[in-house]
């Protein structure tokens, strides 16, 4: 890759963190909060995040799997090693960090852990809220056994998969509908990196609004005829918000700016990741009693800014404590991961 597309895959991360946080703000906090107020923007807001739900993580597990091309290339023992056991480890080292944080916010609403059966249940076979690092353990070896496949019959499966979930076919217990619907987009990536790259090298203005109007389309479709459910439909959306997003990222890269703030933030979306939903359950429990009984004034000026606002300070706190926690709760290989640009290189290579 050249150093423009890493700006613009950077970019692309750091802006999927921020709508991450933000739809969890939203879903687990602002909308739970007893609105007195006559106005509709609560419902504006989830609705406005609705509507990304097609870009956010099919994006991410894109620019997943196009930086997983040379791991998979490697031999299994070290494709072990460097990846899989990596995002296991991660995965169930924060399932037990979140499962004891979110025990003190019982009311929280996220998916958590009460008794030894349910953790055993999501460290194995129903993921938490943490599923995007037990999908990439997942997804790094089914990717290596399928290697010497037609890509073509793999991106086919893959996606049926993805539709099939979607409509509603499969058993998704928690978090697991995402691992199954998701795994077309980080094959996608690997399998399309010279694709993606060029999509993001020729961007324009005129070739975002060219994908722009069919995602907007699609979604129409979805939120006037609850269409995702119609086979097909959810994972061909996703694909589409994928062509806008990395066309987005790469115009941003136009401003140096913009480009050096996300770019920043896209080298740190593991610990924001991992951080946010316990801080945000703490902050949740700390203010859902006060802005559900102050006065109307203050309502409006919370119901208008806050999603905003507590994004923003979510993120800022994730990236100012990741300062003083140990790297072992970063990295597996802790000792030895820094790369000589000083990048943790469990963040850089996804």
């Amino acid at each position: 890759m050249s150093e423009r597309r890493v700006a613009w895959a950077d970019v692309a991360k750091g802006v999927c963190i921020l709508l991450v946080v933000l739809w969890h703000v939203i879903m687990k906090h602002y909308l739970q909060i007893d609105w007195r107020i006559s106005t509709p923007v609560p419902g504006v807001w989830g609705k406005v995040s609705e509507q990304l739900l097609p870009l956010r993580m099919p994006l991410f597990f894109t620019i997943s799997g196009l930086f997983a091309v040379n791991a998979v290339r490697r031999p299994w023992p070290v494709l072990a090693r460097t990846r899989v056991a990596k995002f296991a480890y991660l995965y169930a080292l924060w399932l037990v960090i979140h499962t004891a944080v979110l025990a003190f916010v019982p009311d929280f609403g996220t998916e958590r852990a009460t008794n030894a059966l349910q953790f055993l249940a999501q460290l194995t076979i129903t993921p938490s809220n943490l599923w995007y690092l037990y999908a990439l353990a997942v997804y790094f070896v089914i990717a290596k056994l399928v290697r010497d496949l037609p890509p073509a019959l793999v991106l086919a499966a893959a996606f049926a998969l993805s539709a099939i979930t979607a409509a509603g076919l499969l058993d998704t217990p928690g978090n697991r509908g995402g691992v199954y619907q998701n795994l077309v987009f980080f094959l996608g990536g690997m399998y399309g990196k010279s694709v993606v790259e060029r999509l993001a090298a020729k961007a324009s203005w005129a070739r975002l609004v060219a994908i722009g109007v069919p995602y907007a389309f699609l979604l129409g479709l979805i939120a006037v005829f609850d269409a995702k459910t119609w086979f097909g439909i959810w994972p061909l959306a996703g694909v589409v918000a994928v062509a806008l997003g990395v066309t987005a990222a790469g115009l941003i890269t136009r401003w140096a700016a913009l480009t050096r703030g996300l770019a920043k933030l896209g080298g740190k979306t593991l610990p924001i990741y991992v951080l946010h939903m316990p801080l945000l359950a703490l902050t949740h429990a700390v203010l859902i009693g006060p802005l559900s009984s102050v006065g109307p004034g203050v309502q409006w000026a919370v119901a208008v800014f806050e999603p905003v606002v507590l994004t923003a300070f979510l993120v800022w706190l994730c990236t100012w404590l990741r300062r003083f926690l140990p790297r072992a709760l970063f990295d597996l290989t802790a000792p030895t991961a820094m790369s000589r640009e000083g990048r943790p290189a469990a963040v850089r290579s996804r």
